[in-house]
Formats: C-alpha cells, structure tokens, sequence
C-alpha cells in the first residue's frame, strides 16, 4: 500500500471517530459522583448525565457545593426511586430547571403531573419489568423490583396543608449505558429472594447497594445480596444521614472481605471513573 493511500484511509478513520459519537461512547468511561444517601450524579461514556434519587438542599452529608442544584450542570434523565423526601425532594425543582425527563414508579409519575409538580411531557412512564431508552443513545433503563414502601407527602404552597398521596411501588433500576456496563441501583430495599434472580438476569457490573439498616438493608444483609448478584463492582450507599441507620460502609466491607467483588466505599462528593 503506497504512502498516499495509507494516508487517506488515516483521514477517514479520523473522521469517522470525529463524527460517531457511538464510536467515541464505545471507548468512553463512566463517572460516578456520589453527593450523599442516594444521590449520583453519572456521566455516560457518551456524554450524558443521569442522576439518581436527588436529595440535595436539605442532605446533612450533601457537599455545599451541590446544594445549589446549577453545580449539576446539565442533565439529562432524572431515575427516582419511590416518593420519601430523601430520595424525591429536589426532583422536581431539578427537572423544571434542566428540562430532564423524570423516570420514577407509574404511580408517582401520575401523582407528579397532577399536582403540577412536572410537566406531563417531562414525566417519562415506564413500569416493573419493562425497559425503555428514555434518552436515547442506546442508554437501556429497566425498572426492577424493590422491597420498600412509598408515600408523598406533599404541603401545599397555597394553603400550607399537608397531604399525603400514593407515591407508586418502590423500584431499583438496571442502568445499562453505550458501551454495555451495567450499573444495578437498588433504591431503598430489603433482602427479597428474587434479587438473585435480577442478578442472573441483568448481570450487572456496579451495585450500588444501600448499607444503612433500619429502614433498608444492614452491612449484613447487603454483603448476602450482593453474594448472590455477583457484580465486579459495588458502591455503598444510604447511611449516615439518621441516627437510626446504625450501618456504615465499614461494616459492609467487613462483611465482604471474602467476596470477589471490589468494594468502592466512597466519599461524599468524591468521583470515581469505570
């Protein structure tokens, strides 16, 4: 192959790059900045932002600096995973300023549009089992099961009563982004048998698993489940924000030492690449 020609197919392989974001996902990572309880913010590989169960402004363990919801920058896509304030409190507000479709239980999702919380056409409805690229990009989002309760308690700004609404059945979600690696986030959970099922079924690579007890599960029982999901990785999350949730990211890596999964404990607005 003379010179010449060499050269021209450089070019082309350049440009075809240059223009694919496909092909620039498919070699891209993944960064995860973890901003207390459940809140992530996740880039994709291919340059879109996900952030989970938004509980920012009244976190006790929120960075000061993500308590003002423009150190976010864009978003794309907010998941919820069931209506308790310290998974749904900043949502709307984060939604109505990014313009972020919303994917929570089909239950929340309607009770948001009613009470004007979100605009219907941000409000994206999905359910139990099925999956959907709300954002496209080859970005896959299944809701899976959760064992927990959800319920809205909503004030409103008018007359100041408080009311409390049906807020959907709880979920997790299997996150699967352009380049295949799938992240599990469980929401708020107990121990359920079928969690090994979810495990055979997705595969998934990262778990983010709550640790905290009392409300979800403990260091125990969150090294149990994450023996049978069998992820390479795993982040502890949901603890240290109430007395009451006596379990720490310690304790669960303890209970892990002789798992083959690595465990990322990390640290309130600390980022980590995959």
């Amino acid at each position: 192959m003379n010179t010449s020609l060499k050269a021209a197919l450089g070019l082309v392989a350049c440009i075809a790059l240059a223009v694919s974001p496909a092909l620039r996902a498919q070699e891209g990572k993944t960064e995860i900045l973890w901003l207390g309880q459940s809140a992530f913010r996740i880039k994709t590989p291919g340059g879109k932002v996900i952030v989970t169960d938004p509980w920012l402004i009244n976190n006790p363990t929120t960075p000061k600096e993500y308590k003002d919801l423009d150190a976010l920058g864009k978003v794309d896509l907010v998941l919820v995973s069931h209506a308790h304030a310290d998974h749904f409190e900043d949502a709307p507000a984060l939604v109505n300023k990014t313009k972020a479709k919303m994917v929570a239980p089909a239950g929340l999702q309607s009770q948001v549009i009613s009470l004007n919380l979100i605009p219907a056409e941000l409000s994206y409805r999905l359910n139990k089992g099925s999956v959907a690229m709300p954002i496209g990009g080859n970005i896959k989002i299944w809701q899976v099961h959760a064992e927990h309760d959800s319920e809205l308690t909503y004030v409103d700004p008018e007359t100041k009563k408080r009311s409390t609404y049906f807020g959907g059945e709880p979920v997790g979600y299997i996150i699967e982004l352009e380049n295949g690696f799938k992240i599990y986030f469980m929401g708020d959970t107990g121990v359920f048998g079928d969690l090994r099922l979810i495990g055979e079924t997705h595969k998934p690579d990262l778990l983010m698993v709550p640790v905290g007890g009392h409300f979800v599960l403990d260091p125990r029982q969150a090294a149990m489940v994450t023996d049978w999901i069998k992820p390479k990785y795993a982040i502890p999350m949901h603890y240290g924000t109430n007395p009451v949730m006596t379990g720490t990211a310690a304790q669960y890596i303890e209970a892990m030492k002789d798992s083959p999964t690595k465990v990322y404990p990390m640290k309130q607005g600390e980022k980590i690449e995959f």
